[in-house]
């Protein structure tokens, strides 16, 4: 009594998927095994067994009570407890369990066979066979219990078709599955043909469907469309559409939305339609977010059914910019064959500009490939094409920090191009290291308004007290907004009077408004103005 009221307990305790399996259980053995003690000892096994038949192979080694039970489960709605029933009636009798269901079959009136012929079919789908084929191996009365099957084909079609739309979720695709493997078709042929067959207030069924499906082969419903769609089809097909339209239009506002996990989740959400939502997968290549530009190359791709190299490759030759390049090639810098791809288009074989190059030799330390990072970037330090060095020493920022990468990138200061310094300063930041404060500060009175930037913008984590009175100078003095509005934020950071003298001044008086707003923000950060 007391192992019954704990089963009770666990499977009014559980809403999880694992926990309506165990209620489905539960609720078939009490169906079928109605001798009390056989009862207690059957069906506490659905507290861990995590089907709707675990109950069944208990049945086995019991008597009169427990054959009865196994006849009444020849006959529940199941079909899982349908063929746990047979399979445990073959073992019992020393049959082979494809014997017994053909057996079964046979000796089933005609006008009653319809439960056994479903369960070889749905028996042998399960295990990806044709019926025919499941039952060759059934004995002598193989062949005529397959004969008997497809005689009832029709029937069982219906049957299927039926459960397409149950009630119940998760009975949904198996069915789907399993006609599709009883007709020798596909999944996406069986919804197209159902679709048309049925009222519009089921299209929502099949849409979901189909997506299922799609998610399964790890494909989009638009490219098993365009795979198995006819002329036709055409309806049908506008039907479906007319379902995913709506649930893209219910995605629109998520890809716009200031929380970028949001936005991660729709672009992977985007990726089940396939061609049906290049629009918004080409407007995601242009995300601020890598890991978003990446997913959304790769959605390209897949709906355009082609391998991602072939399409990374077609898209960086397409690119006029290294904006329209990133995305391409950050999704190849973490796919098979990234070093070769990265390299190629370092070296300029396919790309359109020398920042698309660079931004190649950038991405060289996210691939995993080849001889250790710094042997493998030695070259682009080097090349002839600034663009080129700069990406090389971005690249170092990415590498786990080590000695040999940051002398590398310190190296790159005393470089003549500016987007070599600005990239080194970059990593030096990245580093934090407040040894390293004096090499910026100096780069504060470099002839290019990039590089002064770059520096105001790096002091923020190398700096320290004494730099904050050329820091001051800067904000008061550079002709180009864009430095001293690094130069705000950053004395914003290491505060001091100097600083909030600087700050106050240019929030008061400086002729750009950006500057203004930014000195204004970095006093109240510090706790001065309202």
């Amino acid at each position: 009594m007391f192992r019954l009221l704990l089963l009770v307990l666990l499977l009014a305790a559980s809403p999880s998927r694992a926990g309506t399996a165990a209620s489905e259980c539960w609720a078939a053995c009490r169906r079928h095994v109605t001798e009390p003690s056989l009862r207690a000892r059957t069906c506490p096994v659905c507290v861990t067994g995590g089907r709707v038949d675990s109950w069944v192979p208990a049945l086995g080694t019991g008597g009169a009570d427990a054959r009865l039970a196994l006849e009444s489960a020849l006959k529940d709605a199941h079909w899982r407890v349908r063929w746990a029933a047979v399979r445990t009636e073959a073992r019992s009798r020393g049959l082979t369990e494809r014997r017994a269901l053909a057996d079964w079959i046979m000796d089933s009136p005609p006008d009653a066979d319809l439960g056994a012929c479903l369960t070889a079919v749905r028996a042998a789908a399960d295990a990806g066979r044709s019926t025919a084929d499941f039952l060759r191996d059934a004995g002598a009365r193989g062949p005529s219990a397959a004969a008997r099957v497809w005689e009832r084909r029709e029937d069982i079609r219906q049957a299927l078709a039926l459960e397409m739309f149950s009630q119940e979720p998760s009975a949904r695709l198996p069915a789907l599955l399993h006609l599709a493997t009883f007709q020798g078709r596909s999944a996406t042929r069986v919804v197209l043909d159902a679709v048309a067959s049925r009222p519009v207030a089921g299209d929502e069924v099949m849409a979901q469907l189909l997506s299922a499906v799609a998610e399964r082969q790890r494909a989009s419903v638009g490219r098993l469309l365009l795979v198995d769609a006819k002329p036709p089809d055409e309806p049908a097909i506008n039907r479906l559409f007319a379902v995913y339209s709506r649930e893209l239009d219910a995605l629109r506002p998520e890809l716009a939305s200031a929380d970028v996990q949001r936005r991660r989740i729709a672009v992977a959400a985007l990726r089940r339609y396939g061609p049906l939502a290049s629009r918004e997968l080409a407007g995601a290549l242009a995300d601020e977010d890598g890991r978003i530009r990446e997913m959304a190359a790769r959605g390209l791709a897949e709906s355009g059914g082609k391998a991602l190299r072939d399409a990374a490759l077609q898209g960086v030759k397409d690119a006029e910019t290294v904006e329209a390049a990133r995305p391409w090639l950050g999704a190849m810098a973490r796919e098979k064959g990234c070093l070769a791809f990265l390299k190629d288009v370092a070296e300029g074989h396919h790309a359109r500009t020398p920042e698309i190059q660079g931004e190649a030799v950038a991405l060289l330390g996210d691939c995993v490939e080849g001889p250790p990072p710094t042997r493998r970037l030695a070259p682009f330090l080097v090349s002839t094409v600034p663009s080129v060095r700069a990406g090389a020493v971005r690249a170092l920022g990415s590498l786990p920090r080590n000695g040999e990468a940051l002398a590398l990138a310190t190296k790159g200061l005393e470089d003549g191009a500016p987007e070599v310094v600005v990239a080194a300063l970059e990593v030096l930041a990245s580093y934090r290291q407040p040894s390293r404060g004096d090499d910026a500060a100096g780069l504060l009175d470099s002839e290019h308004p990039l590089v002064r930037a770059a520096a105001a913008r790096a002091l923020e984590f190398v700096g320290r007290s004494p730099h904050v009175r050329v820091l001051a100078e800067r904000l008061r003095v550079d002709p180009v907004a864009e430095v001293r509005i690094a130069a705000a934020r950053t004395l914003s950071t290491l505060g001091g009077p100097h600083a909030v003298a600087a700050l106050s001044e240019a929030a008061a008086h400086d002729a750009d408004s950006h500057v203004q707003h930014v000195s204004a923000e970095g006093l109240r950060r510090l706790g001065f103005g309202r």
